[in-house]
């Protein structure tokens, strides 16, 4: 047992028991054949419990690996060599999103951040495996070209996050919500991605441990909210497929913002225990005033024995944003 330091984007640190960076690990295949879940006193499977995101995988493919779905079990030891080396003892800088994959294939001996603040012995373990990419639709492991809106959209949010006043710092800058779904980026895929599964007859709740979101999901086929209500993390319905919950969210603020997307998005997530320890997440984005396909997105879960602990970012986000509006007034003049 080690530590791990838990940050807010408020940039607050918290220290808490749990296991640290031990060096990435090499996971087999995730299923066991013909193993079937558990049920709960309602006869549903049983998705019951604390969940880790570990993967090193990245979100898209990278570059040198065009082509390329799976990596051979040597190709596979290779980079989880190369960073246990980089990565071990706090030889590193804190490597977040898809920074641990892309180093262990670069060439170097040591991971450089121009913007950490933090050494790699703050890093949670990663596991390697033969993915090349999350996105598994399309087959080329890369998100669908963006539309015109969307790409007007990137100018004006990066034209006011210039400006920066208090209005234009997105939701998760002030604490408001972290969105869903949860992938790539520093709190997506294997950083800080422990989610929480509880359920109860007719209701099933999500809650993820960063930004402290819960999500309360009927299962009891109700239709979803009017269009015309919107939230921050949409409306969400649920219904099980055999050994698969099926959660599809909708209504999603104009001020959401989950890669681009806002208002627009349909978002479908799966959830199906594969093994005693393992849960395969899927989700499939679809948005057509963003991108010009629907894409999809895999991310295996390891269960956890840890327990969820408070994420210190309060609604307002207080005294980070009041040193970055103090900087950005400081340069203007």
């Amino acid at each position: 047992m080690g530590t791990r330091l838990r940050a807010s984007s408020a940039g607050l640190v918290l220290l808490v028991a749990l296991v640290s960076f031990a060096g990435p690990r090499l996971v087999s295949a995730q299923s066991a054949p013909n193993w079937k879940a558990p049920r709960t006193a309602d006869g549903q499977p049983d998705l019951q419990g604390v969940w880790l995101s570990k993967s090193a995988t990245p979100l898209e493919r990278p570059k040198a690996l065009e082509g390329r779905a799976l990596l051979t079990d040597e190709e596979v030891a290779q980079l989880q060599a190369r960073a246990s080396r980089m990565f071990k003892d706090g030889n590193s800088d804190f490597a977040a999103g898809d920074a641990v994959f892309l180093a262990a294939l670069g060439a170097g001996d040591r991971f450089k951040s121009p913007t950490s603040t933090h050494g790699s012995e703050e890093m949670i373990e990663r596991e390697f495996d033969r993915h090349t990419s999350l996105i598994v639709d399309p087959a080329d492991g890369h998100i669908p070209p963006s539309t015109a809106a969307a790409a007007r959209r990137r100018e004006a949010a990066a034209a006011a996050a210039r400006r920066e006043h208090v209005e234009d710092f997105d939701n998760a800058q002030r604490c408001i919500a972290y969105g869903v779904p949860r992938l790539g980026g520093r709190y997506g895929a294997g950083d800080y991605g422990y989610y929480q599964i509880v359920q109860t007859p007719g209701y099933v709740l999500l809650f993820m441990e960063t930004g402290h979101e819960a999500r309360i999901i009927p299962l009891n086929g109700r239709p979803h909210v009017p269009d015309g209500m919107r939230l921050w993390s949409g409306d969400s319905r649920g219904r099980w497929e055999g050994e698969t919950l099926v959660v599809e969210t909708t209504n999603f603020s104009s001020k959401s913002n989950f890669m681009g997307s806002a208002a627009g998005l349909r978002l479908v997530e799966r959830f199906t225990r594969v093994a005693p320890d393992a849960m395969r997440y899927e989700m499939t984005m679809t948005d057509p005033s963003t991108w010009s396909a629907p894409w999809k997105a895999e991310m295996p879960l390891k269960q956890s024995n840890e327990r969820l602990f408070e994420w210190a970012c309060h609604e307002g986000n207080y005294q980070i944003m009041t040193g970055m509006l103090s900087a950005a007034r400081s340069q203007e003049r």
